[in-house]
């Protein structure tokens, strides 16, 4: 048997690069299916012939199902079998698309819009286990490989529902969604090892525990803030924008900023190599670059905000940056309590995505008042929020 604190493996094993690859791939099909809808909306308002606004809703609806999710399911990683987990969570988001595809009114699809992001925790069950599972000396590696998965997913799924629903329309994307999470679930019973947890938490101490992570976990606490700083920068450019780009000193249209994504992957892939720094140094050491790189994509896109290569430069910094930070906190905070590692990671992730819904609407609110020069503002708040308590936390340790 493979004993790794926190989790047996049952049967001999030994992590490889094929299985790293597949759990790379498998977060970036899952968190895709957060974001497939964001340049649908549009055809899928005309489709059910409502407001915007109202389709605009299920967006978001997608957004809370995935906090419900973090903070209810993610934890069960530290009481349950995690290969069940996984696949159970996959075969419940193959239903939960098919369903989306075919709602045959709004409330059909809000309704299958929350749960679509209910059961898209996939990545924060892979991310645990990979952890738990890799070599100490190569977890920061490990760990750097599927995050960057999570990261490409995020970012291609925009250009991909973008491309695939003008062409064969919304229902289409979702169905195809819902082919890859079989094919998953598939091969995920043929190669993920069984496992069996230390922990024998109830589901409600499993819960009752969250806070006292937070209380008793000081490397949590900072690592929470500073992730949900530096995904409230991304999210803060991200939904900013497709309004810089349809403004007349681009006049470009929605497809153009999804277009951006690819962009973005040069700094996602570079950012893997980030693991490897992190096993030979230290995620805090990696953790400062990162926060350093996002703050200058920030400087870039206030300068040269204006100019298309300014724009490409500075979405290569900041997806580099934000990867690099992810990375880092992840690396710290699974090597942390064992036996907790599904519950820090919710914890983790609910912080990041709490601080990424407030980059979203503080960009927008900071564009309609300030322009470019206020989303430029904010982001850059946000990353001095984030090096303060950095810094902070050196000096009291």
């Amino acid at each position: 048997m493979y004993q790794n604190t926190g989790i047996t493996i049952k049967k001999e094993f030994e992590l490889n690069n094929f299985l790293i690859v597949l759990m790379s791939i498998a977060c970036a099909a899952s968190a895709a299916n957060l974001y497939y809808s964001q340049p649908l909306l549009e055809q899928i308002s005309r489709f059910f012939n409502v407001s915007s606004s109202i389709i605009g809703i299920s967006a978001m609806l997608i957004q809370i199902g995935y906090a419900i999710g973090l903070i209810f399911l993610v934890p069960l990683g530290d009481i349950k079998e995690s290969r069940k987990l996984i696949i159970t969570m996959l075969f419940c988001s193959t239903i939960s698309l098919l369903s989306l595809s075919i709602s045959f009114n709004v409330w059909w699809l809000l309704l299958s819009s929350v749960i679509v992001g209910l059961t898209s925790i996939t990545p924060m069950l892979i991310v645990p286990l990979a952890a738990h599972i890799a070599k100490p000396e190569e977890r920061g590696k490990v760990i750097g490989s599927v995050m960057s998965g999570l990261l490409i997913g995020i970012l291609l799924s925009r250009v991909f529902s973008g491309i695939i629903g003008s062409i064969l329309g919304w229902q289409i994307v979702y169905r195809i969604a819902a082919g890859m999470m079989v094919l998953l679930t598939l091969v995920f019973k043929l190669w993920l090892p069984k496992s069996v947890p230390d922990s024998s938490m109830s589901y409600k101490e499993l819960l009752k525990s969250l806070i006292g992570l937070l209380k008793n976990q000081p490397i949590l606490l900072e690592s929470s803030l500073i992730g949900g700083m530096m995904f409230g920068t991304f999210s803060i450019f991200w939904t900013s924008l497709s309004f810089l780009l349809k403004s007349p000193a681009y006049n470009l249209g929605a497809q153009a900023a999804g277009m951006f994504g690819l962009a973005g992957i040069v700094g996602a892939l570079a950012a893997s190599m980030v693991g490897r720094i992190v096993d030979k140094r230290s995620p805090r050491f990696t953790l400062t670059i990162a926060i350093a790189i996002s703050f200058l994509s920030y400087i870039c896109f206030l300068i040269f905000g204006y100019q298309m290569w300014g724009l490409i430069i500075g979405v290569i910094l900041l997806d580099l940056g934000i990867q690099s930070a992810q990375i880092s906190n992840q690396a710290r905070i699974n090597k942390l309590d064992a036996t907790a590692r599904s519950r820090n990671n919710a914890v983790y992730m609910t912080f990041y995505f709490c601080g990424g819904a407030l980059g979203s609407w503080l960009g927008t609110f900071f564009w309609e008042i300030f322009g470019w020069i206020g989303v430029c503002g904010v982001g850059i708040v946000f990353q001095i929020i984030a090096a303060v308590i950095h810094i902070s936390a050196v000096k009291h340790r």
